[in-house]
């Protein structure tokens, strides 16, 4: 019988264009990353009082804790600005952090210049199976949910609004009057 770590698990993909530069698209989706990750979205024992992506090769994503503590759940592996970045999804199928980089899945996001002033950003989570058994269970319900997208059963009122959430992240300080 094959294992989970032995199938591909296909990846997730999203597409949206927003109103923005690639530069200041990859900069709100980067550095301003705290100011539109929902507070609820985090792997930590305690609230969330911040989430992080320190912006090197190698740096870390985590949220910083309201306790005082940290909660690693991510590495940056690539850092192209203002064009890509990918990550390692460090969080395990029971939502805690995993350390071992080859037992994680990667998201791999991209900023394209179209035109009219917009850029589409392409974001993949790919490698999903490196998370093993119960991949299936996480990719089905909470992790769609994480993403901004119901688990089975929750109406599409939601999605639309946690996708209306993406779409305004770029354009919150935009030069349209």
């Amino acid at each position: 019988m094959e294992s989970t770590t032995d199938m591909a698990v296909a990846p997730v993909r999203k597409s949206i264009a927003v109103k923005a530069t690639p530069q200041r698209a990859f900069d709100v989706f980067t550095a301003d990353f705290d100011s539109w990750w929902p507070r609820t979205h985090h792997i930590g024992k305690s609230p969330m009082k911040r989430a992080i992506i320190e912006e090197k090769r190698g740096g870390r994503c985590y949220t910083e804790q309201i306790d005082g503590t940290d909660c690693d759940w991510g590495t940056v592996l690539v850092w192209e600005p203002p064009t890509r970045f990918v990550i390692a999804w460090q969080i395990n199928t029971d939502w805690t952090f995993q350390p071992d980089l080859a037992k994680s899945s990667e998201v791999d996001v991209r900023f394209s210049a179209e035109p009219d002033g917009m850029t589409r950003v392409d974001l993949e989570h790919r490698l999903l199976q490196r998370h093993g058994a119960g991949v299936g269970t996480m990719r089905r319900d909470r992790f769609r949910e994480r993403l901004g997208e119901p688990p089975q059963g929750v109406c599409r009122a939601r999605r639309e609004r946690g996708m209306s959430a993406i779409r305004s992240f770029a354009i919150a300080d935009s030069t349209d009057a």
